[in-house]
């Protein structure tokens, strides 16, 4: 039984080819399914990033909900409580909660 083992481990140049095969199917199957869609989540943040607008409600990786009462190059004015303004980063916002203040 173990010569048979040793015989099929060292079948040479077939077995390389098929372990070359096998590696760069694992590799390809790596990329559709681990960086591919992370690639397309971050590609997805930033046009999200780039389309917030006055008067959208959203909420920060934080868990902060506000409403955007103003813009500039890199941050945002969010309007928390009762006229309470914040200032975030444009990065810091994860999502928009308008959906959740319309029911």
């Amino acid at each position: 039984m173990f010569q048979f083992i040793l015989l099929q481990a060292s079948s040479g140049q077939n077995g390389l080819i098929g372990n070359l095969i096998l590696l760069g199917g694992i590799a390809i199957i790596f990329y559709f399914f681990m960086i591919r869609p992370q690639q397309k989540k971050q590609k997805d943040q930033r046009t999200f990033i780039g389309a917030i607008k006055k008067g959208d409600m959203v909420v920060t990786m934080g868990g902060m909900h506000g409403k955007v009462i103003a813009l500039e190059e890199d941050n945002v004015t969010l309007e928390v409580d009762r006229g309470a303004r914040i200032k975030f980063d444009k990065t810091s916002i994860s999502l928009e909660a308008s959906k959740q203040y319309a029911k």
